[in-house]
């Protein structure tokens, strides 16, 4: 007696396969992982700037001047942009006194943020690239912490600070001019996707 086996034909398989191919392909493009990659750095760079922005504001409260100052007689002659990250090695001062800002919070009695965030921050192979911006006229000039985004909805973000529809914002009072080049990159792009040179800048 002839019994018959039951399964699949080749061609149920590879219909099977297809199909699932396109549903694979269908999920990638509307999650897009690197989008996903790239806002969840965006994040962890916000976070960074965050943190390194209230040490900044602790420092000044706790002693009357800046970490990039010698001492509270000292003038605020911080330097316009400056950009923190180099080898962990590497001495990062900020200003007319020499100060290196980024051992000043991490050291002493009272420091401000641990030395392996230090560590972290100024090392390009681990981090995005944070720039300080203090005006350096006044001891209560604003200082902002900026960066720049690699994600698409973190990009668009910039550009709407900085752009009204390709046409260059008024910045608001102290804000970093260079936060926002001149040029088609930047704040007179037509679209956040070609703004590529703005910055994400707190507060």
């Amino acid at each position: 007696m002839f019994l018959r086996k039951l399964g699949f034909t080749m061609i149920e398989l590879l219909i099977v396969i297809a199909v699932l191919g396109i549903l694979a392909v269908a999920v990638l493009a509307a999650i897009n992982p690197i989008e996903q990659i790239n806002r969840g750095k965006d994040t962890g760079t916000r976070s960074d700037a965050e943190q390194l922005l209230s040490a900044v504001d602790r420092y000044y409260a706790g002693r009357g001047y800046y970490p990039w100052m010698a001492d509270n007689e000292s003038e605020n002659l911080a330097a316009a942009w400056v950009e923190l990250q180099g080898t962990a090695t590497t001495t990062i001062a900020v200003g007319a006194d020499g100060e290196d800002m980024l051992a000043n919070l991490s050291s002493g009695g009272t420091s401000e943020v641990k030395e392996s965030f230090i560590t972290r921050i100024i090392n390009a192979e681990q981090t995005t690239p944070l720039r300080i911006f203090n005006e350096g006229s006044l001891s209560s000039d604003s200082t902002y912490i900026c960066f720049t985004p690699k994600s698409a909805s973190f990009r668009e973000e910039a550009w709407k600070r900085c752009s009204d529809d390709g046409v260059a914002r008024a910045l608001p009072g102290d804000f970093p001019p260079l936060a926002c080049p001149a040029g088609g990159t930047c704040a007179t792009a037509a679209t956040s996707d070609l703004a590529t040179a703005c910055f994400i800048c707190l507060p």
